[in-house]
């Protein structure tokens, strides 16, 4: 009787353990490159991956660790290219507040009007929405910079877990209503610390006011498309909000200290290879 009981708690066990479904919607570029690694260590573990991906990318490709669905996308390779070409460049130039500001504006302008055709034809590719229907997935596995993963989330009521290092403008204190307070987290384009002094602390305060404004540019699109396609009134912060969880590349070793909730789970800085150090 005790070999029998044994045995059922072992297959009990085994039933806990069995794979699941998971529907993964990543973003291009080098936030693929890490969210890849992950995938890859899911599969080994028994899970079924289906990631789902424009035609045209850069890095996202066919592997054996997941299944993957393409859908048409309206530019071309070149396109595509040049636009990621000209965000990565902008992150490193140098200059006033006021030239950055404006740089950046122009390049989350054209970049957010590609990647926003890019989820719209997502969501308005019946076949593919169809499939996702029907192939009853257990969660989705998305990286929230832009909001698409979590719109499809949304439709097809499951839950979601996000693979990121930070959203643009502290929306993901918003969303989870986490105490982000000027005079203590530093914003983009300041160059500050988490220590500051009076005059410093204004200044990140007034640049806060600024970030707002480029959010508006990438996010307010998507909130639009999110209502239509959801039948809804919906917003970005709604839609982040709705998360299970938030796996955040991020380690206080390397980083400055803030504040968490406790959907919050810090992975550390997940490399995008595993390779051995020289001697």
């Amino acid at each position: 009787q005790q070999v029998r009981a044994k045995l059922v708690l072992l297959l009990s066990l085994l039933g806990l353990a069995a794979g699941g479904k998971l529907l993964v919607i990543p973003l291009e570029g080098s936030h693929w490159l890490s969210m890849r690694e992950v995938l890859y260590v899911l599969s080994q573990k028994g899970h079924e991956i289906v990631v789902v991906a424009p035609e045209i990318g850069l890095y996202i490709k066919p592997r054996e660790s997941f299944l993957m669905k393409t859908y048409p996308v309206p530019f071309t390779q070149e396109e595509l290219d040049q636009t990621i070409r000209k965000t990565s460049q902008n992150v490193f130039e140098e200059g006033s507040f006021l030239s950055r500001f404006l740089k950046t504006y122009e390049v989350l302008k054209n970049s957010s009007a590609l990647f926003l055709a890019t989820c719209t034809h997502l969501l308005h590719n019946k076949e593919l929405v169809t499939y996702l229907e029907e192939s009853k997935f257990d969660a989705v596995f998305t990286d929230p910079l832009l909001p698409c993963g979590q719109i499809m989330a949304e439709y097809l009521s499951l839950p979601s877990v996000y693979f990121l290092q930070q959203m643009p403008c502290g929306l993901e204190f918003k969303a989870t209503q986490c105490p982000n307070p000027p005079s203590y987290i530093p914003r983009l384009f300041t160059d500050l610390t988490d220590r500051m002094n009076f005059f410093q602390r204004v200044k990140n305060l007034i640049f806060e006011s600024t970030n707002y404004f480029l959010c508006d540019v990438v996010f307010e699109p998507y909130a639009k498309v999110a209502s239509e396609f959801l039948q809804r009134e919906v917003t970005v912060i709604d839609l982040l909000s709705n998360a299970s969880i938030w796996l955040l590349k991020l380690d206080f070793t390397l980083h400055y200290p803030r504040p968490l909730m406790p959907n919050m789970i810090l992975v550390s800085g997940v490399s995008c290879a595993h390779k051995k150090l020289t001697q």
